[in-house]
């Protein structure tokens, strides 16, 4: 499949659809049946069972493997019937067999980290003697939090950091996970996800899409098998959502169920309806900001007083680019655009990753891995360009006396 079509999934592969085809309809393809035309919410925590002892044969099936409940749904932290429309079309737009979503991309990685086998120690002799920590292989930058997650342990896990040439030697007998971003947050820096799939052998490979999309890209076509987005972005797409999913083979998707039963990290109903609604409109939105952003790019590019401007080769609604000046000011400065956390809305947004999104990275591995002080972050929406290019002009204050850099010399 490449980047404008998708196979859907209901057990067995269908004909393929475009992906502006899936996006309108995945989720949504028996409502016209039950005669409806939206999809419907349901807010139930429980449901009613006059069959106890089917509803406990349900149960006794989730606990062995975390498939989905066959009949009548039984309780919300097993499953939502909304939720489930909005997983079974962000399956079909990444091409996996399945996905489940949390209540926060914290959350979805979280589930990722503790579904992961524990190492086992073992004594001199060779016997288990006790669970070691998970062992995880990652490729900064990461986004800040996940970075943090990662670092301190805090799922008892331990982290190799590694550039991509080097995940092959930093693989363990005990290594349960790689996990990369591309594009990277906040530089953009891109990977090739199937070298790095290779690179990883039978270790599972977490490629976070947050950034491009299923529209730009389609990771586990290059070989991940697990699929992280924040939908609080770009899926939600309008910054009245917040929530994480995985998308990834129905096997792996059964543990992070069990996962999400266990520690209650579900998505509410109405979030799920957002999503679904938000997804719908997703290819459109993301071309038509990648379109903005690339011309602000150029222009950013051809600026003296921006010294550095990241864009990613595959396109895309984030730019990245450094100042001459101080990036406090500019922030200070913007009136249409938004300065704030978050990205992937409808209206643009700018942050300074060193004070924010990244802080919470140790300041040597947050340089280390390109994220410097003089760097700022622009998720860019759908207004008119020119607009925005208006705000931007003035933000950035007096010209410098440099020489324009050329459009070439963007970074990708």
């Amino acid at each position: 499949m490449d980047a404008t079509s998708t196979g859907a999934y209901d057990g067995v592969r269908t004909a393929s659809r475009a992906l502006a085809t899936e996006a309108v309809h995945a989720g949504r393809d028996d409502l016209a049946r039950q005669g409806l035309h939206a999809p419907p919410i349901d807010l139930s925590t429980t449901y009613p069972s006059y069959d106890s002892r089917g509803e406990a044969a349900r149960i006794d099936a989730f606990a062995t493997d975390g498939a989905d409940p066959a009949g009548p749904p039984v309780y919300g932290r097993l499953g939502n019937p909304t939720v489930a429309r909005f997983e079974t079309a962000l399956a079909r737009l990444e091409g996996t067999e399945s996905a489940v979503a949390f209540a926060s991309g914290m959350a979805a990685l979280s589930a990722v980290l503790l579904a992961l086998p524990h190492s086992r120690l073992r004594s001199s002799g060779g016997t288990p003697i006790a669970m070691g920590l998970r062992h995880v292989v990652a490729v900064r930058p990461l986004y800040g939090c996940s970075d943090h997650l990662l670092t301190a342990g805090l799922l008892g896990t331990e982290v190799t950091w590694t550039d991509p040439a080097g995940i092959g030697d930093a693989l363990r007998p005990d290594t349960g996970l790689v996990m990369v971003e591309s594009p990277a947050n906040p530089t953009l820096a891109e990977l090739d996800l199937r070298a790095v799939a290779h690179a990883c052998g039978s270790v599972p490979l977490l490629a976070d899409n947050t950034f491009a999309t299923p529209v730009l890209q389609r990771p586990a076509e290059h070989g991940a098998r697990l699929v992280l987005h924040s939908a609080t972005k770009y899926l939600g797409g309008h910054g009245d959502v917040l929530a994480g999913v995985v998308a990834c083979d129905e096997e792996f998707a059964g543990r992070l169920r069990q996962i999400r039963f266990a520690t209650g990290g579900v998505l509410h109903p109405l979030a799920g309806y957002l999503l679904l609604r938000g997804l719908s409109t997703l290819p459109v939105r993301v071309r038509a900001a990648s379109a903005n952003a690339a011309e602000l790019a150029g222009r950013l590019a051809a600026d003296p007083r921006v010294a550095r401007v990241h864009y990613p080769r595959i396109g895309g609604a984030m730019i990245a680019f450094e100042v001459h000046g101080d990036p406090h000011e500019v922030i200070s400065r913007v009136r249409l655009v938004t300065p704030a956390v978050s990205l992937g809305s409808v209206d643009t947004l700018i942050q300074h990753p060193a004070s924010i999104s990244h802080r919470i990275v140790d300041a040597d591995d947050r340089r280390g891995a390109g994220v410097s002080d003089r760097l700022l972050r622009l998720s860019v929406g759908l207004e008119d360009v020119d607009d925005l290019w208006a705000d931007l002009d003035q933000a950035l204050g007096e010209p410098a006396t440099r020489t324009p850099v050329p459009l070439r010399e963007v970074v990708r």
